[in-house]
This record gives structure tokens, sequence and C-alpha cells, in this order.
């Protein structure tokens, strides 16, 4: 389907990016510390706040700000697998303010948790910070979220104002039940008197069977012809 969103590869490495911007004094502090994790994994809960006041902050990629990418260099350096280092992970997102939970939910496509990471991106959909939302709908959720809560996740962007360009994976992952669900909410939006986004059009007009005829001219543009049910049935035939 052509609906452009971001991608559900991993991240970048974020060293390279970071090397550019860092002075030699921010730089020594990030090399020291990422060791210093690396021998002693509870150091990560006293240095993963400090990366603000030692490396900076701001835009440094299209997916990382520096604060970000420092401290995703903390989390990659850490020498834990499976339930330890979840734990690890968990414990610094949960204690963290919301600079700090967006870093560990955009590293998590670079950390070896299988689904264990699952619960943080939960929580954040739980939530109404619009920057968490989009942190935890990146790599690691569009390849790890069961499909009807991805779903869900997708509908509560569009009510958030967030748009789907944001979502990773959602190239591959739409299908007909979230066309569907989109296609529920432009019946709302269109009774009460309000537009349409237009990234919920890009969504529904890959699956043009479940647009009625009422829906047609705010998603399909005026003239649109609207299979009916015979047409789908012969279709799905």
């Amino acid at each position: 389907m052509a609906v452009p969103t971001a991608s559900s590869s991993p991240p970048p490495d974020p060293r390279p990016a970071l090397a550019g911007v860092l002075d030699p004094t921010a730089r020594a502090w990030l090399d020291g510390s990422a060791a210093e994790v690396a021998a002693e994994p509870g150091a990560v809960r006293l240095l993963f706040p400090s990366v603000r006041r030692r490396c900076g902050r701001g835009p440094l990629t299209s997916y990382w700000t520096v604060d970000e990418a420092a401290r995703a260099v903390l989390l990659t350096a850490l020498p834990l697998r499976g339930p330890a280092l979840a734990d690890e992970v968990t414990r610094l997102h949960r204690h963290g303010d919301p600079a700090e939970r967006r870093a560990v939910l955009r590293t998590l496509p670079l950390l070896d948790l299988g689904d264990l990471a699952l619960p943080l991106v939960r929580e954040a959909l739980r939530g109404n910070d619009t920057t968490l939302i989009e942190a935890a709908l990146g790599p690691y959720a569009a390849v790890h979220l069961p499909d009807s809560e991805y779903r869900q996740a997708v509908l509560k962007c569009v009510f958030c104002e967030i748009p789907l360009a944001r979502v990773s994976g959602l190239d591959a992952r739409a299908d007909r039940e979230l066309a569907r669900m989109l296609a529920d909410f432009a019946h709302e939006r269109i009774a009460a008197g309000r537009d349409v986004p237009q990234d919920v059009r890009h969504v529904v007009r890959a699956f043009p069977d479940v647009i009625d005829t009422a829906l047609a001219p705010a998603l399909m543009g005026p003239g649109a012809d609207v299979p009916d049910e015979a047409d789908v049935l012969e279709e799905e035939d």
C-alpha cells in the first residue's frame, strides 16, 4: 500500500553522528561512561540522568536527538541479556523523566529483548504524552506489537493528531481491519462536521471495500466508484 511511513528497520547506530557534534570533553565523558556501564551495569542508573547536562540536547538525525543518542550508547553498552536486560531497561524507564523514557523507547530496537519490552510500549500507549506515544511506535513496536494492539495504537495516533507517517511499519502492517476502524472514525468526523485527516485517507483507500457510498466523497474524492457488496463477494471468490 502507498502509505509513506517510518521504517520498521532498526535505527542507525548513533555513534557516528554523535562523533560529529560532541566536543572533546563530552566525547570523553560518554566513552568513559559507556566503559563504566560495560564493567558495572548498575552504574547506568547514575549516568543515564546526567546525559543532557554532559552531552547536550537538540536534533541529531531524523531519528535521534543528541541526548537520546548518547543514552542509547549507554544502553547498548549494558552487558546484560534477556530478563536481566529487560529489568534494567524497565527501571530506567519507570524512574526517568519524559526525555529519559523517550530515549529508552527509541533504543529498544537496538537491544536484544524479544517481546520482553512490550510492557514499556503498552505503558506509553496508555498515556497522553504524544512524544512518548510516537517514540513507542518505533521499529520495536512495528515488529513485536500484536495486530490488535497495533491497530488500536494507530487509531490513538489519529485521535491524538500524531501524523501516521511517524508510525513505523504502517505500510506493511495496515490491513483491512485497520482500514475499517479508520473508516468508522471518518464516519464520526463527517457526522460531527469535521475534516477527515489526509493520512487516514491513504490507509483506507488501500481497502476500498470498507468505504460506503456516504464516505466515498470524503475518502476517495468526488465521483469515485465504490465497490458494492456483490463486487466484493465476487473478488473474494
